[in-house]
């Protein structure tokens, strides 16, 4: 997910992406631990995406303060 995408989504739709993405995570640590996951590149990319809608939601709370 690009960071200009996640920047043209609403704060409603950022937090329903993150939900989703940690169920993702929880769901491939899952497979790994049971041998079961095909693709382990994907581990990476869910954590890349929920780093990045965590960090424009916090940008969004800065600078709501300022």
């Amino acid at each position: 997910m690009k960071s200009e995408k996640i920047r043209e989504m609403t704060d409603r739709e950022i937090e329903e992406s993150l939900m989703n993405l940690r169920k993702e995570l929880f769901n491939l640590r899952f497979q790994l631990s049971t041998r079961q996951l095909h693709n382990p590149a994907r581990l990476t990319i869910v954590k890349k995406d929920i780093a990045r809608l965590l960090t424009i939601k916090r940008e969004r709370e800065l600078e709501k303060e300022v």
